[in-house]
């Protein structure tokens, strides 16, 4: 899946409307910039994309009054809500996402109810058991990746990422168990992620 659709489609939700700076802004911020392909190219084509597939809506605003060209914001439609929120469960349950796909989804998880969020890390964890049982029907790894040559590192490493990846998610399954974050519906201050209109961001590019 698209790691980048997913954070944009996020970002402009977060702000209700958006123009293509905000997005780039909160997404620096949140130093996407570095585990994905929000890159400010990426991020206007997706935002461009989008609007042409009728997933976000674009509004053409009037100039600034110091001048320069209309801008447009962006808003997200009602299939663009479906969208983003089946990428978003689809992010969080699969054990195969690559990371940047993941890393999206948890910034994002808490737009779901908890115990939304805890069935589908627990698809998650079912999923790198299997995979990880799947493995070991060729490989032995009390044996060591010496069985099979230096081929065996492979799924040497398979294994330690499966077992890895398990550790974590329980330990994420744990910490919402405990009542950790603010989750859909549980109503209080639900953290802040995006930044106010002219909000200085310290991690610009």
């Amino acid at each position: 899946m698209s790691a980048i659709r997913l954070l944009v489609l996020g970002a402009v939700r977060q702000h209700g409307r958006a123009h293509g700076y905000q997005v780039r802004n909160d997404l620096e911020y949140w130093g996407a910039h570095e585990w994905s392909n929000a890159k400010p190219g990426s991020i206007y084509h997706a935002l461009k994309q989008m609007a042409k597939q009728g997933v976000l809506l674009a509004h053409e605003v009037a100039p600034s009054a110091a001048g320069g060209p209309p801008r447009t914001e962006y808003e997200v439609t009602d299939s663009g809500r479906e969208e983003y929120f089946r990428l978003l469960r689809t992010a969080l349950s699969a054990y195969d996402q690559k990371r940047d796909a993941l890393s999206a989804a948890l910034g994002f998880m808490v737009d779901l109810p908890r115990a939304e969020v805890l069935e589908l890390l627990g698809r998650r964890l079912s999923g790198l058991a299997e995979w990880r049982t799947a493995v070991t029907e060729y490989y032995t790894p009390e044996s060591g990746p010496e069985q099979l040559g230096h081929i065996g590192e492979i799924m040497h490493m398979w294994v330690h990422s499966a077992d890895v990846e398990a550790e974590w998610t329980r330990g994420l399954i744990a910490r919402i168990e405990g009542g950790a974050y603010s989750f859909a519906g549980e109503g209080g201050d639900p953290f802040v992620g995006v930044l106010a209109e002219g909000q200085e961001n310290p991690y610009a590019l």
